[in-house]
């Protein structure tokens, strides 16, 4: 009766370490890799939010042309002993 004890408490071993935990593991993993990309909606939420970057830097860029055509000097005037810093350009702008 031992024997038999024995050898199935054995069997149920291997087949936990061989058949279970890779199991286990190989199910985590994919579960994992599958929540780790953006959805749908993220991916339009994003652009969404880099759409409306780019139309307020278009903005940005179309009031300081304005402010610069009016008065040369108001980026000195607005901020006092600080020269002026150079902004990021938009696609396609040019200095």
């Amino acid at each position: 009766m031992d024997d038999i004890a024995g050898f199935i408490v054995g069997g149920l071993a291997v087949v936990s370490i061989f058949v279970g935990l890779p199991w286990l593991i190989f199910h985590y993993v994919t579960k994992w890799k599958q929540t780790a990309t953006l959805t749908g909606s993220d991916e339009k939420l994003l652009d969404d939010l880099h759409d409306a970057a780019r139309r307020l830097d278009d903005r940005l860029c179309t009031i300081e042309r304005i402010m610069t055509a009016e008065n040369p000097d108001w980026r000195q005037q607005c901020l006092p002993g600080r020269e002026a810093t150079p902004r990021l350009l938009a696609e396609g702008e040019r200095r």
